[in-house]
């Protein structure tokens, strides 16, 4: 019995990689969630992000962070682990179509914020595909805490959702999980935080049972 027993956690130990692109105030929470995640989740986490932190990432300054730092910086600076057991790289920039190769992992995380990011997105999405990766994104996160917060393939999804819409007019059309709180910008809603760590909590959730699926 003991010899299954340190069979199946021998099993149980980081594997694969998840990419966050976007280490911003949620993708920072979703660094946190899956940095600490044990007997299994991520060996290598990937963060992308070009800004720096200010006075307004309050989140980040909380944790000790300092005005100036670059985000993905931090998050590897959060990640104690031994790196052979889990490690964050720290990409200091955002994606484009000049780097779309440096994305390598199994399930890519796109949690981009700031004007119209869809059609970057959209880029992402079709790169992580062709690599037979698996993608989860946002489509409005809006809202004061109490929303019914959906994830599904965005295939699952009616036209009610101009975020989504936007997407499938960019060719992605199935096998993209969308999570989104049905309320947009135009809505006039703000995003709290009490949002932000059940949006995260979800995502990470997803992340890793996808990640596991990848590398049974």
């Amino acid at each position: 019995m003991a010899d299954e027993i340190q069979k199946m956690e021998d099993k149980q130990v980081p594997i694969g990689r998840i990419d966050l692109v976007g280490c911003g105030r949620l993708g920072l929470r979703i660094g946190i969630n899956l940095i600490q995640v044990h007997r299994g989740g991520p060996k290598v986490i990937g963060a992308f992000d070009g800004q720096e932190i200010d006075g307004g990432d309050v989140i980040f300054t909380m944790l000790g962070a300092e005005n100036g730092q670059q985000k993905p910086d931090f998050l590897k600076q959060l990640c104690t682990h031994d790196e052979n057991y889990r490690k964050v790289e720290s990409y200091c920039e955002y994606i484009d179509d000049d780097n779309l190769d440096l994305l390598k992992g199994d399930v890519v995380i796109i949690v981009i914020a700031g004007g119209n990011t869809i059609p970057t997105a959209a880029k992402i999405i079709k790169h992580a595909h062709e690599r037979g990766a698996m993608t989860i994104g946002t489509a409005g996160i809006f809202g004061f805490g109490n929303e019914t917060i959906d994830i599904k393939d965005i295939s699952e999804y009616d036209d009610s959702n101009p975020a989504v819409e936007e997407l499938k007019a960019q060719g992605i059309t199935e096998n993209h999980l969308v999570l989104t709180t049905n309320k947009l910008i135009r809505d006039n809603e703000p995003v709290t935080p009490y949002t932000l760590d059940e949006v995260a909590k979800m995502i990470t959730m997803t992340a890793l049972k996808e990640l596991r699926d990848k590398n049974d």
